[in-house]
């Protein structure tokens, strides 16, 4: 079965940074979108960032300049670094897959053509 292990959530003080991970197993097509959407309490979910299983990235306008995904080694092992963190980025993060990979945006891990994958979320918390 698709599985994706999400670590690296936690605390963090503005301007400092953190790190997400997220490892993806199990999966059924060759081509995938894969990256973390994010929701901040009391709003709804938004996309953050995306890469395709060609290595093109995809960052949303708030977090453009501060946080960068990319792909290790490992084909489906995915770092978000968030660096100069902000208060309002507190919010729960939720790496998430699917398969149309044509339709790769940030926003399509929220709203997939194709069936989304979702890990349970981590919690950030950044601090002033």
């Amino acid at each position: 079965r698709v599985e994706l292990l999400e670590s690296g959530g936690g605390s963090a003080q503005s301007g400092r940074s953190l790190r997400l991970s997220c490892e993806g197993s199990g999966f059924t097509s060759s081509r995938w979108c894969m990256g973390w959407f994010r929701q901040r309490p009391g709003e709804g979910r938004e996309g953050v960032a995306a890469i395709d299983s060609e290595g093109r990235a995809r960052v949303a306008d708030p977090v453009k300049g501060r946080f960068t995904i990319n792909q290790d080694n490992a084909e489906k092992t995915l770092h978000l670094q968030m660096s100069d963190l902000k208060t309002e980025d507190t919010a729960v993060y939720t790496c998430a897959v699917h398969w149309a990979f044509d339709s790769c945006s940030v926003s399509s891990l929220i709203y997939g053509v194709s069936p989304v994958f979702w890990a349970q979320g981590t919690q950030v918390t950044v601090s002033s």
